[in-house]
C-alpha cells in the first residue's frame, strides 16, 4: 500500500486488501487505524517504508484506514474567542 495524499476511511472500499501490513509513506505524517472509519488502535506513520506491521508497532496486519495529520496554525494571542 502506498499512501499518496488522501485520507482513506476504508482500504477494502477503495479496492485494497481489508487489512494492510506493509506501507510506504511518501510525505507527511499519518495515523493508521485498526478499523475502517478511523476507529480502534492508532499507529503513527511517518515518511518511509514499513515492510511489516511490526515496523510501525502493530502485532499483526490490522490497519484498515489512514488519515493524514494536517498542519495546524495557532492564534497569535492564544485561545481564540469570537467578539460579540
Amino acid at each position: 500500500m502506498e499512501i499518496i495524499d488522501d485520507d482513506v476511511p476504508s482500504f477494502h472500499a477503495h479496492g485494497y486488501q481489508e487489512k494492510v501490513s506493509s506501507v510506504r509513506v511518501q510525505s507527511g505524517t499519518w495515523v493508521g487505524y485498526q478499523y475502517p472509519g478511523y476507529r480502534g488502535l492508532q499507529y503513527l506513520l511517518e515518511k518511509g517504508d514499513y515492510k511489516d506491521s511490526g515496523d510501525f508497532g502493530a502485532p499483526q496486519p490490522q490497519v484498515q484506514s489512514v488519515r493524514r495529520i494536517r498542519d495546524m496554525q495557532w492564534h497569535q494571542r492564544g485561545a481564540f474567542h469570537p467578539s460579540n
